[in-house]
């Protein structure tokens, strides 16, 4: 499989207007050939509801295209959010976008050592 890789920098609130963004947004990734996906959210203040079901709706996306959704930067309130709804569960997320390059790029790139 190509490995072809679009990181997402995600700001602001990440609400119904901002999730449906995304969603087109990967959507035409997708079709284009993306198949690994970094949203990273370091600049994330907050998501309500809305957002965070268009985060759920964005990784069955992938997943349904056998691609890979990672998640990286998420600030505490933003955690203690994933923990309570329990998505932190379906989602692999990293520290930052470094920790996502030594420990999934270099798998990716065919370099087992990582």
């Amino acid at each position: 499989m190509k490995v072809s890789l679009t990181v997402l920098q995600l700001s602001g609130i990440l609400d119904r207007t901002r999730g449906n963004e995304l969603r087109r947004e990967i959507s035409g990734l997708l079709a284009n050939g993306t198949n690994i996906f970094l949203l990273d959210m370091k600049e994330i203040k907050l998501i309500d509801s809305t957002g965070l079901g268009a985060l759920v709706s964005v990784m069955q996306m992938v997943h349904n295209t056998n691609g890979k959704l990672f998640l990286c930067s998420i600030s505490d309130q933003v955690r203690m959010l994933f923990e309570m709804t329990k998505v932190d569960r379906i989602f692999k997320i990293f520290t930052d976008q470094e920790e996502f390059n030594r420990k999934v790029l270099v798998i990716l790139s065919g370099d087992k050592k990582g």
